[in-house]
């Protein structure tokens, strides 16, 4: 009897088991063990899965930071700072800039937070200088990084896809169709997706977090322009060479760091 009932715990054991590994996600596209730069990473508390994070630097206290101009129609919401450099403020437009007594900054209704140009006063120029500087030392971070986990995943055509923490890459454009796309791991795990091409996000296409993955530790490196369609939802750091360009009513949980502009349409943009 007894030999029974271990048998019959063997049994449900090995049953629940598969049903998990049932239960992961199947990914097409070529998976290699990453190394060096892209070594996971780890806190005295919890392993963190995936390549190492991409120091924004000052970069990182901007919403929204752009080398050319912001430009918004509509009702747009930005939680956050934003800042141009080396345009000067008259490249934000839309906002109903509203200067500040120091003229370090400037404030707007649609801006929970303060916004900069390089033509602001001392220290403001040198702040945005830095800031720009390390924007791009980001993009090329990110970019420059090597041993994929995951490389021309679904041939650009992420849609529908689960993707778990790593280093992706791709040699033309990535597509996410309006069946969106889910991120999951751990609140610690980080991932980067080198794209040469466009990023494109599709009408209504959502990016979907699960298991406490945090939009602060996702890194879209963009050789071309992003381009967010009407009502999308995206999720994490855009890092573009280009254009950042944002349709009627799309959200962005993230950052939006573009080297020439970003163009908004009654969206919301939140810091992650």
């Amino acid at each position: 009897m007894k030999r029974f009932i271990e048998r019959k715990a063997y049994l449900l054991s090995m049953l629940v088991l598969s049903v998990f590994v049932c239960t992961l996600p199947a990914y097409a596209g070529s998976h290699h063990r990453s190394s060096d730069d892209n070594d996971q990473n780890s806190t005295s508390s919890t392993s963190a899965a995936g390549p190492k994070a991409v120091n924004l630097g000052t970069a990182g206290d901007f919403v929204i930071l752009t080398k050319t101009g912001i430009t918004t129609t509509g009702t747009t919401a930005i939680v956050g700072n934003m800042g141009v450099s080396p345009i000067v403020a008259t490249a934000m437009t839309g906002f109903g800039l509203i200067a500040d007594s120091t003229n370090t900054f400037s404030t707007s209704a649609l801006v929970t937070g303060k916004i900069y140009a390089a033509d602001y006063a001392p220290p403001t120029p040198t702040i945005m200088t830095t800031a720009i500087g390390d924007m791009q030392t980001a993009y090329t971070d990110a970019a420059g990084r090597i041993n994929p986990d995951f490389a021309e995943l679904g041939g650009g055509d992420i849609s529908g896809k689960t993707l778990l923490p790593g280093l992706y890459n791709w040699s033309t454009d990535v597509l996410i169709t309006n069946a969106g796309i889910t991120l999951a791991g751990g609140p610690n795990d980080i991932w980067i997706l080198q794209m040469a091409g466009n990023l494109t996000v599709n009408n209504s296409a959502m990016v979907t977090l699960l298991g406490g993955a945090q939009a602060k530790n996702i890194f879209w490196q963009v050789s071309g322009q992003a381009t967010l369609g009407t009502a999308a939802d995206m999720k994490g750091i855009i890092l573009s060479k280009t254009l950042i360009s944002m349709n009627t009513g799309a959200k962005l949980s993230g950052r939006a760091l573009a080297q020439t502009a970003v163009t908004l349409i009654a969206n919301t943009v939140t810091a992650p």
